[in-house]
């Protein structure tokens, strides 16, 4: 089975807060073929953890990298690596995935 995962998806993964949704998300993304994760998921997802939930750089790329080394995820990889290289640096992930489509 494909999965096209959501920000809600991802983020019911990462923060735990419903233990109902987050078995649900954990159990899709793990019996998925392949989850499929568009470039706007983890700008959203990174925004959403600053904003909504306060995590720090260091735990949201930790978390981005932890999606991205997921055997069944599929997206564009040197992107998103492009994109935590910002963040990193303390740059915005958002601004990575536009610096990225202008090279």
């Amino acid at each position: 089975m494909k999965v096209t995962a959501d920000t809600n998806l991802l983020l019911r993964t990462i923060v735990d807060d419903d233990e109902a949704q987050t078995t649900r998300a954990v159990d899709l993304l793990e019996t998925a073929d392949m989850v499929a994760v568009s470039l706007q998921t983890p700008c959203e997802l990174v925004w959403v953890l600053r904003g909504r939930y306060g995590a720090d750089r260091a735990n949201i790329a930790a978390a981005v990298r932890t999606l991205l080394n997921t055997s069944n995820v599929v997206v564009n990889r040197p992107a998103a690596e492009a994109d935590l290289a910002l963040l990193d640096a303390g740059g915005n992930f958002a601004d990575g995935v536009i610096a990225y489509d202008g090279t």
